[in-house]
């Protein structure tokens, strides 16, 4: 009995040791030697007295890690926030977030021998949430740069950083997803971002993500939370993109990224049929920049972008991430899809300019048809511009076909099928002549957001009464 226990141990170590040396990584060589590379970075600034309110709204799941405050009756006072950086040259260069070094008045960098140094901005990217730091020392240790494009899901990755001020704290996990786009305030999508199960909190923001390479792949930037601490979903910046930031800022202090002048949405399945698809792809142009470059190279609304400079756009989230690394007045080849045919264009590409300038999109028009369930009434030019539209009727009524494709009260509805709505008698006109049975795409205005539904024809017996 005893001989036959010591021979089930025996197979179960050797088992787990089999497992360890097949499958587990080991961090311990890779810590020990940049860990120095990773730094602490904190801030202060002079704020003017503000109770901090806490109520009302939602809060978005997705957190940057800036730690609110505490409430002050003091005519002024500095706040200090806590970040992690790291360093990317022996001559001082150290990449964070922007969101750890914003509208400071004073930044300090604390290095692994307890140096501590005040820090230059040298330049910050708030589309990419990246900031560049310059501190005045040598020979210093740097990160080895590696290839976020490389990288695959299931890989194990490392972060360094401070999670609430603990430095040097180390965690571990795998890559969960890559190319993930995430929303901000200006509905903006210029990082793939990538996706990992390392545990990240409060001031990891800014560190590095390395691969078991001791390659620095990444940029820990946000965490998606409904408590406010980690739940195993968190972001990092690719370091293929920060770096290219990085060039721009060593070189003018500002990033300038490539434009389209478009607004694009998703090509869901129930589109598919509509546009004479095979198959969802692509970005489908729901808007074009009045003057903007779209526009000057004939690109027009309901045109669907298949390939940007040889690269397939699946989804639409695709095609902001690779115009954005394009350089303005470079000569970009797309291949796109309109009236169910491919066609290639060229086109010269834009310069992004601020998110704060405002925008007024091309191909907008009006309609309403009773046989679709729309009772619609016109409007005048400026209630027509105030809602996002040159031109348009608002639906004050919708039932059957309309109803069911999402159609509601208060859309502008701009085009019908292929054509353009741009009067009353003309919308009739062109939804009289729709066979019963068809798909056709509808271009409405909502909350000043052009999006694209798909209308099923309804039948004479079918129609809204």
């Amino acid at each position: 009995m005893n001989k036959i226990l010591l021979w089930v141990f025996a197979v179960v170590f050797v088992s787990l040791e089999s497992a360890s040396a097949a499958g587990l990584p080991e961090f311990t060589a890779l810590v020990e030697k940049y860990s120095a590379t990773v730094v602490n970075v904190s801030t202060t600034r002079k704020v003017s007295s503000v109770r901090n309110s806490r109520g009302g709204g939602r809060e978005n799941p997705l957190r940057r890690f800036f730690p609110d405050g505490p409430r002050s009756d003091a005519p002024s006072r500095e706040r200090q926030s806590l970040g992690s950086g790291f360093i990317i040259s022996s001559d001082g260069y150290i990449l964070t977030n922007n969101h750890v070094v914003d509208n400071s008045d004073e930044i300090v960098v604390r290095l692994s021998d307890r140096r501590v140094l005040e820090a230059e901005l040298v330049g910050a990217d708030p589309r990419s949430d990246l900031a560049l730091l310059k501190v005045d020392a040598k020979n210093l240790p740097a990160v080895k740069l590696g290839r976020s494009e490389l990288l695959k899901v299931g890989e194990w990755v490392l972060a360094i950083g401070s999670p609430f001020g603990f430095d040097s704290s180390v965690t571990a996990g795998i890559v969960s997803a890559t190319g993930r786009s995430l929303p901000t305030r200006n509905q903006e999508n210029y990082v793939p971002f990538i996706q990992t199960d390392v545990a990240i909190n409060p001031g990891n923001s800014g560190g590095p993500l390395f691969n078991l390479e001791g390659e620095v792949v990444g940029i820990n930037s946000q965490i998606y939370t409904r408590s406010g601490g980690f739940m195993g979903v968190s972001f990092a910046i690719p370091i293929d993109v920060a770096m290219e930031v990085v060039e721009q800022l060593k070189s003018s202090g500002i990033v300038s990224r490539g434009w389209l002048g478009v607004q694009i949405q998703e090509v869901g399945h129930e589109l598919v049929e509509s546009f004479g698809l095979e198959k969802p792809a692509g970005a489908l142009i729901a808007g074009v920049l009045e003057g903007g470059p779209a526009e000057k190279a004939g690109l027009q609304v309901q045109d669907i972008i298949l390939v940007f400079n040889g690269s397939e756009i699946s989804l639409s989230s695709d095609l902001p991430h690779l115009v954005g690394r394009t350089k303005a007045g470079s000569v970009a080849k797309l291949v796109i899809v309109r009236d169910g045919k491919k066609m290639d264009l060229e086109m010269e590409v834009g310069e992004l300019s601020s998110p704060d300038n405002p925008v007024s999109f091309s191909g907008l028009t009006e309609g309403g048809s009773r046989r679709l369930g729309l009772v619609v009434d016109e409007l005048e030019p400026d209630q027509l511009r105030r809602q996002g539209a040159k031109s348009g009727v608002r639906v004050t009524q919708s039932s059957g076909a309309a109803e069911d494709a999402g159609i509601a009260v208060g859309d502008i509805v701009v085009r019908l099928k292929n054509r353009e709505t741009s009067t009353l008698k003309l919308f009739n006109e062109i939804a009289d002549g729709l066979a019963a049975g068809d798909s056709v795409p509808v271009l409405i205005i909502r909350q000043g957001v052009p999006v694209f539904l798909a209308l099923r024809i309804p039948g004479d017996e079918d129609s809204a009464q």
